[in-house]
């Protein structure tokens, strides 16, 4: 998505990435620290925020930001929509088609080049809506 920024990964780095694509939770900055700290006992809360915005930074991982909530970080690149649940605040993926006309359309509208977009739906999960 955004340009690439090649740093060394550290042992740390790759743990917290590991850590991070294994699940598909899309974890708080928060849940993610103690994922990590069953692999990693010693490491600071701080060593893993600075190494999730590094790895931001290269575009390796996406910083969903949900409004007034925590952020969620998600290792899952390829293109795909998100749904956050209003009430439970959980983030899930959506198993559906992106949208590929949609970045032509808008890139004609404004006369330049979409490279990728990101739509987010928001209300209630399954669970939350008593269906």
């Amino acid at each position: 998505m955004e340009k690439k920024i090649q740093r060394r990964l550290t042992k740390q780095r790759r743990i917290i990435l590991e850590e991070l694509r294994k699940t598909k939770s899309h974890p708080t900055a928060d849940t993610l620290f103690k994922l990590v700290r069953r692999r990693l006992p010693r490491i600071g809360f701080g060593t893993v925020y600075r190494n999730l915005n590094l790895l931001r930074e290269e575009g390796e991982i996406l910083e969903l930001t949900c409004g007034k909530y925590s952020c969620r970080y998600d290792g899952n690149m390829e293109p795909h929509y998100h749904f956050f649940c209003l009430r439970c605040k959980r983030v899930l993926d959506l198993g559906i088609p992106i949208l590929k006309g949609l970045d032509a359309q808008v890139g004609e509208k404004i006369k330049g080049e979409v490279k990728y977009h990101r739509i987010d739906f928001y209300g209630y999960c399954r669970e939350c809506s008593g269906r």
